[in-house]
Order: structure tokens, then sequence, then C-alpha cells
């Protein structure tokens, strides 16, 4: 039964592709041109989105360079820990905000530290799964469709992102 499944499951992507291009001909729909003015649309929107992405990628690494968050890691430790959160956890909760690729590196350093299966290792790997990097996704998408005013976008992100952190602290102290 599982190779059956493992077999349909390397099919999906191929079958789906096929079963889009069969319509589309059903349709007499023109697929090549199409995909050509799609891609050329995607250019221009990698090419309108590229100075926030920099931008966000020079800020990311100046903060980590600086020392910035071992600096804030300290000066919240007292609240950290009368809450139970680990202190070493705070700049990738932080960073996780702003970039997934810096917050992917900042975890694998906590692996190297303190290894994956360690309590701190499984509390940011849950908390990685429930968060979102909210500043990179909004500035991204946002300025490729052009809204401005975001009203409660960004409260109800911050909001939802809180609760990711404080149910995989409670999580994973429930389960480890």
């Amino acid at each position: 039964m599982s190779q059956v499944i493992l077999f349909l499951s390397d099919l999906i992507i191929p079958l789906t592709f096929a079963g889009i291009l069969m319509y589309a001909f059903s349709k007499k729909v023109p697929v090549y041109d199409n995909f050509i003015v799609g891609a050329k649309e995607g250019f221009l929107t990698v090419f309108g989105i590229a100075p926030t992405i920099v931008g966000l990628m020079v800020a990311v690494g100046m903060l980590r360079a600086s020392g910035a968050f071992d600096m804030l890691s300290y000066l919240v430790s007292p609240l950290t820990n009368f809450l139970g959160y680990p202190t070493e956890a705070v700049p990738l909760t932080l960073m996780r905000l702003v970039s997934s690729s810096a917050s992917t590196g900042l975890l694998l350093d906590l692996f190297e530290l303190h290894g994956p299966d360690s309590f701190l290792g499984r509390f940011v790997s849950v908390m990685m799964s429930s968060t979102e990097t909210v500043f990179y996704t909004m500035s991204i998408y946002f300025m490729s469709i052009k809204i401005t005013k975001t009203r409660f976008t960004l409260a109800g992100a911050l909001l939802a992102n809180f609760a990711g952190v404080a149910l995989s602290l409670w999580i994973t102290n429930y389960l480890y």
C-alpha cells in the first residue's frame, strides 16, 4: 500500500500540469502566449520589489553583525527567565518577523550549540513552523499589488505571531 501512495505522490505534479494543459487546450486558450505574458509580468514584479528585498537583507545583516541581538537578549533576560522563555530564542523570535532565511541561519546556530533534540531545539522548531515573516510578507505582497493602507494587517499579523510563539512554548513544555 505504501508503494502505491509513493507512486501516486510522484505523479501528482505531472498529472496536475497535464490536466491544466488539456483543459486550456480544450478551451482553445493560447497557452504559450499566456505563459510569455505571465513571465514578463513576473519579471516586472521582481524588478519592482527588488529594492525592498535588498533593503531587508542589508538590515538583517547589519543587525546580526552588530551584536544588537545579543545585547537585546541580555537586556530582556530577566523578563524571559521570569516567563520561562528561553533567552537564547529571543534573536530567532525577532528575526523570524523579518527574514525566513536569516532566521533559518539562527536556527541552525542554535542546533549546533544546543542540539535539535534539546528542549530549545524542539521549541524553536515548533516556533518556526508556527510563525510567519510578517514584515517581509507584508512589504513584498503589499508593494507588489500597490496597497498603501494596510489598516489592521500588521496588528493582526503580530498578534497571530505572538500566539504562535506562546503556544509553541506551551506545546513544547507540555510534550517534552
